[in-house]
């Protein structure tokens, strides 16, 4: 699909602009300048068209601010990777001398842009959108992403610049989605950029970078993936800013829709109850679960350490102890693609079917082994179970008293399905209905 970045100095609307196009509501909007740091991706689909929108972070052109700095960096990444860029300006302010300066650099890129005036709320505004014609990058369309006023002619103006569509282009292929995540400052987007061997997320030595859930679609040995690079997950003591407390709901919402979990945890510091809440979370969204012990490389060794930590690990993870573990080190690249294999793997199980006479004959064994305890003095029975869901897997239980079965027992049954066809790292959901 084609590329449209959003690029504009700060507090012009881009992110309003951008919930509004992909109706997504996936990018951190305040009344602040400087907010959106990192680039995040989403999809829109207008008269049959369907393409990747961008959105970026302020462009402040010459600031030596750090921050400031990478965001520039980014957004000129962004731009690179572009099919089209949009530039985001603000009618209300009218044209400033950072516009015609950042308009200067996109004539000098040569990548085909136009203009969306935004903030033209009122009539004044909108007749004064004539005014960044003065920029030379193409059209302007006055646009009020508060409002929606003119949005559907800037998609129609979008549509227009971008090349015809390719044949096979709106087939999308199926993408297994991986959400990073883990307390601040673990490293998840040293792990992210170290996959993708270049400054994809903003990186400093600060805890908390990354407050918005940045997506990066890429390929690995065949398959398509797409990376989520999350805020880290805070004890709620610590949520009090707005942007804050929306950064973990970001997060919580990158769970929600992804195949697998990379739960991070810092290999210097072991396995906080912090790091046991995000996982618990992981596993009520019904998503896969890796762990990665990062910073692998500053731990001293023996040829028991791994052992002793993943024993430990275990201990921790209590309901997901089944989940695979690996020693990584971002930093150096150690065991980074294990861990993305690793991901894949569990992607793949928890996608599985499973046939129904080998779930009954497992069923069977598993009964012969440990039966049920009774309920009430009745016996109960379980006639047999059925996969009735994959992605994640909803298994089936028919017996004569489903509500005798006690919550050790499903525990039983949950764990010898696990055993029987591989779904370490997967949430398996039992549900027992009356036959």
């Amino acid at each position: 699909m084609p590329l449209v970045a959003l690029i504009g100095r700060p507090n012009v609307g881009k992110s309003t602009l951008f919930n509004r196009l992909t109706d997504e509501g996936g990018a951190i909007t305040e009344d602040q300048p400087g907010v959106t740091r990192d680039r995040l991706y989403g999809t829109v689909q207008w008269s049959g068209r369907r393409l990747d929108l961008v959105d970026t972070g302020g462009f402040v052109p010459r600031s030596g601010e750090r921050y400031e700095e990478a965001v520039r960096e980014q957004a000129e990444r962004a731009v690179a990777e572009a099919d089209l860029v949009v530039y985001v300006a603000d009618a209300r302010a009218g044209l400033t001398d950072i516009d015609a300066e950042i308009a200067d650099r996109l004539r000098k890129a040569e990548r085909p842009a136009l203009v969306a005036a935004n903030k033209a709320d009122r009539d004044e505004d909108r007749w004064n959108a004539a005014n960044f014609y003065q920029l030379g990058l193409g059209e302007v369309v006055a646009t009020s992403a508060e409002s929606g006023t003119g949005t559907g002619d800037l998609l129609d103006a979008v549509t227009g610049a971008l090349p015809p569509a390719t044949p096979g282009e709106e087939e999308a292929a199926e993408r297994t989605r991986l959400a990073v995540v883990g307390r601040p400052n673990v490293g998840k987007s040293s792990f992210v950029n170290a996959l993708l061997g270049h400054d994809r997320a903003l990186v400093t030595a600060a805890p908390g970078t990354t407050r918005d859930a940045v997506n990066t679609r890429v390929a690995f040995e065949g398959r398509e993936l797409e990376l989520v690079d999350t805020a880290g997950l805070r004890k709620q003591a610590n949520v009090e800013e707005n942007v804050e407390f929306y950064a973990t709901l970001r997060t919580e919402r990158a769970l929600e829709e992804a195949d697998v979990a990379l739960c991070l945890v810092d290999a210097t510091q072991g396995l906080e109850r912090q790091d046991q809440r995000i996982v618990g979370q992981a596993a009520e969204q019904k998503a896969g679960l890796v762990l990665g012990v990062n910073k692998w490389d500053l731990v001293e060794k023996d040829d028991q350490t791994a052992g002793r930590y993943a024993a430990f690990f275990q201990d921790k993870l209590g309901p997901m102890s089944h989940a695979p573990i690996r020693f990584i080190s971002a930093k150096t690249h150690q065991r980074i693609y294990d861990a993305l294999e690793d991901a894949l793997d569990v992607a793949e199980r928890r996608r599985q079917r499973v046939q129904t006479s080998r779930l009954n004959d497992a069923l069977r064994e598993a009964v012969r082994d440990q039966p049920p305890a009774s309920h009430q003095g009745r016996h109960i029975k379980i006639n047999y179970v059925t996969q009735v869901g994959s992605a994640p897997p909803v298994f089936a239980f028919f017996a004569n008293e489903p509500a005798g079965v006690r919550a050790g027992y499903r525990r039983y049954l949950e764990g010898r399905l696990r055993e029987a066809f591989d779904f370490a790292g997967v949430p398996l959901t039992l549900v027992f209905r009356e036959k």
